[in-house]
Formats: C-alpha cells, sequence, structure tokens
C-alpha cells in the first residue's frame, strides 16, 4: 500500500523558498473549526486542535483499513484576521481564526460524518460540534517559508506586504500560517512555518 506524504506531493505549497515566491493555490479540502482569541491563551484554540487532530487520524486510519489509502496526516494550518487589520499585530485577543488540517480528496462527507461519530463516542473533544469538512481555495498568493518562533515573524510579515505592493498587487482575504515543525519537540528559533498571504491586482 502506498502512503501519500502530501508535504512531498504538493512541495510548492509545503515547502516553498526561504525568500518571497508568488503561488496559485488551488481549491483543497479541509477539516476546519473556527474561533476568536488569542491562540496563546484562549481554551476555544486548544479545544480546535484537539479535535482537529482527533478527527484527522480517525479519518487516516478510516482511509487505511476501509479504502486502502494511506497518507500522512498534513499539518496544522491557521487563517488568521481581525475585523480591523491595521491592528491586527497588537492585539491577539481580538484576533478571529480557522484551525484547519488538509483532507484528502477522496475522503467524503459520509466518512467524515462516520470519523465524527467515532471521535464522540470516545474523546468527544469539546469543539466537536464545531468542525466542518469544507473546501477553501485561495489563488494566487505570496509565500515564504519563514525558519524561527512565532513572535518574531512580524518584520517579515511586513516584508511579505512591501513585496506584494512592489510587484504591482494588493492584499486579499486571510493570512495564512501553515506549522511544519512541532512546536513540542523543535527549539523556537528552528520552527519552520510557511506564511501565505492571498493577492489580487490593484
Amino acid at each position: 500500500m502506498i502512503k501519500v506524504d502530501f508535504k512531498k506531493e504538493l512541495k510548492h505549497l509545503y515547502n516553498p523558498p526561504k525568500k518571497f515566491d508568488i503561488v496559485d493555490v488551488p481549491e483543497m479540502q479541509f477539516l476546519m473549526v473556527d474561533g476568536h482569541g488569542d491562540p496563546n491563551t484562549a481554551q476555544a484554540y486548544k479545544d480546535a486542535i484537539e479535535t482537529l487532530y482527533a478527527v484527522a487520524y480517525t479519518l487516516k486510519f478510516s482511509s487505511k483499513n476501509g479504502l486502502e489509502k494511506d497518507y500522512v496526516v498534513p499539518p496544522l494550518e491557521g487563517l488568521w484576521w481581525t475585523e480591523n487589520m491595521e491592528t491586527f499585530a497588537e492585539d491577539k485577543s481580538q484576533w478571529d481564526w480557522t484551525a484547519m488540517i488538509m483532507t484528502p480528496t477522496w475522503i467524503t462527507q459520509e466518512l467524515f460524518e462516520d470519523a465524527v461519530a467515532q471521535v464522540r463516542a470516545g474523546k468527544n473533544p469539546a469543539a466537536l460540534d464545531l468542525l466542518r469538512l469544507a473546501t477553501y481555495t485561495e489563488g494566487q498568493s505570496a509565500q515564504i517559508m519563514y525558519l524561527g518562533a512565532y513572535a518574531d515573524e512580524g518584520p517579515t510579515i511586513a516584508a511579505m506586504h512591501e513585496f506584494i505592493k512592489a510587484q504591482g498587487y494588493m492584499l486579499r482575504g486571510k493570512h495564512h500560517e501553515i506549522y511544519i515543525s512541532d512546536p513540542r519537540r523543535t527549539a523556537p528559533e528552528k520552527l519552520k512555518t510557511v506564511i501565505r498571504q492571498p493577492i489580487q491586482t490593484k
């Protein structure tokens, strides 16, 4: 049985260069939980992560055992925004977010509902009723592989915005991060994060 690793299959999306680049991101399917608040302190964010991983791994094993299609569970991702993006970096307690994990297209709504039922009968994590399976299309975006602590991303994000303007584009949509490294096992200065920003022509 072949085991698909989407970080390798979609290398241009999950392992971009350490310099700003423009990429066209296709429609992809995700497990998603929406929430609000500082991800460092909000219980809602912790609940969302626990729920995402519980269902993601249940789906992986259902796919492997039932469909004979195995895959590596992709990394955690996040969309981040505030009502006033001018103050985005100032007050994390005002952040809105969508925590999500990419899911293969062969995972159907029926398989998703079965996995949710299995998880509900077991751990029953707090955000299970907020979880959904949905597609998301970013289209043309700027991105970079950022190396370092999450708290130090600010200058890179600012430089990305300047790069976007210099290329004749303007910002669109939501700030997107893909957490390639496990922060529980990786030193902050060695964390790998894909930082992505959808763009449009002026």
